[in-house]
This record gives C-alpha cells, structure tokens and sequence, in this order.
C-alpha cells in the first residue's frame, strides 16, 4: 500500500506519522515545495497552481491514495485536484476539526494562519459545524514558518503571542493548520493557565490518515516501509528541521 501527502512543507509529518501508525508497513510519498512556503500569502490561483504541481509529481508515482495534508491547499485546490485526478486516485483533504471540538460544550479557540483566520471558508465551517459554541477565532501570524524552520525561539514567540489572545477559559482549541500539530504539546502548555482544567487540543492528522485508509479500496496489498520525498517535484530527503518534531522518526528509517 502507497500513500501520497502534500503539503507546502513539513506540515504533512503529522499526518504521515498518523498513516505510519496504523499501517506500519505503508510506504508513503511526500510531496511539497518548500520553497514556496508559507501558502497563505499567495492568491487562490497560485496555492492553486503549486498544489497542482505538488500532486502532480506525487501521482507519477502511483499511489493508492492523495492526502491534501495542507489547510490552505484544501481551502483553495481540493476541489480543482479531485477534477483532475478522481477516480483514479482518491484524494482526501484536511478541515479543522471544529465540530468534535464544539461538541465539547465549552469556548472554543480556532488557532489558524492570517490568511484562513476570518475567511469565508472558516466562518463557513464555524456557521455549520460551531453549534452554540462561543468560538473564537485565534490568527496566528509567523507560527507556520517558524515551525517550518524549526526556529525555536520564533515558535516560543508566536505561540505566547496567539495564547495571549486566546480567551480565559477557553475549553478546546482546533489546531487549523497541519504546522500546529507539530508543536501541540506547547500550545497547550501556553493556554493551559487560563483554559478550563478539561482543554483539549483537536488536530486533524489522525482523522485524515483513517479518511485515507477507508478510501482505499483494496487494503491488501501491503508496502515495506519507504519514505519517499520529493521537493518541488524532485527526490529530496527530509529538511534538517523535521528532525526537530518527534513525527518525523516514524518516516526516517523503515519499521522493524
């Protein structure tokens, strides 16, 4: 079994790493161009333009499924990449996990990039899926990138600015970018001093992963393990700054 991740840069870890756990024996492929992060910035056109690049070059190599490990690329290019590749080739994009989050009953905190933080897109999801929650949303500004970089200092910067904004309170917080969930353990140690004892983070990576899974028609065949990266369409190994997220050890060696 293959399975194929997008995403600007390291933000698919997340959901690879997810993948891996359910099926060791996955070989994944993960696709992104680095060097056009963040995608936030750009017009839908152009997040548009490089996820199709992006996928593309992961499809060359025949995968089973396509996972849009990208908020963003979700918002902008789901719809455009499941035109050109579905059938053949499921393809499963991310949402923020908003409505387990305000099933919870309490305040909820939407942590996203600028660019998704007050969208139509979000306000949409917050309108169908909120409930009566009281949702707050949490903009987010640099988070990405630092996390990208593996800047620490950045990332300590970032996440103490957001949580400064982020209610007292505050019962769960959705993770609205893949980058987040790589650093999920010190968002909620930010929040944690003014949020209810019970806060609970809701990430998506785990629920994209089993997503993929179902879709795959055939659960038969099984892989060994490979991780293949590609950079803009070219082999590439992991960035140095991947190592920095625990994530990253499901994908660099094969498991036993």
């Amino acid at each position: 079994m293959k399975i194929a991740l997008m995403d600007s840069g390291i933000g698919l870890l997340a959901a690879a790493a997810a993948l891996r756990k359910l099926r060791p024996d996955v070989d994944l492929v993960l696709s992104s161009n680095p060097a056009s992060m963040p995608w936030g910035p750009h017009t839908p056109e152009e997040v548009t333009e490089l996820a199709l690049g992006c996928a593309r070059a992961a499809a060359a190599l025949e995968p089973d499924a396509l996972v849009i490990a990208c908020n963003t690329a979700s918002v902008h290019a789901l719809a455009t990449l499941r035109a050109e590749l579905e059938p053949a080739l499921p393809v499963i994009g991310t949402v923020p996990a908003i409505k387990p989050a305000a099933a919870v009953g309490g305040p909820v905190a939407i942590w996203a990039t600028p660019a998704t933080t007050g969208s139509a897109y979000q306000r949409g999801l917050i309108r169908d899926f909120g409930g009566t929650a009281d949702v707050t949303e949490v903009a987010c500004p640099g988070l990405a990138d630092a996390i990208e970089h593996g800047d620490d200092d950045a990332i300590t910067a970032a996440i103490a600015n957001a949580a400064t904004r982020t209610p007292a309170g505050t019962s769960a917080v959705v993770l609205g970018c893949t980058h987040y969930e790589l650093v999920a353990d010190r968002i909620r140690a930010a929040v944690a001093a003014t949020a209810t004892p019970d806060l609970t983070l809701h990430g998506s990576a785990d629920a994209v992963a089993a997503q993929a899974l179902r879709r795959i028609a055939d659960h038969t065949p099984t892989g060994t393990a490979t991780t293949t990266v590609l950079h803009a369409g070219t082999p590439a190994t992991l960035p140095p700054a991947a190592t920095y997220y625990p994530e990253s050890q499901f994908l660099l060696a094969p498991t036993p």
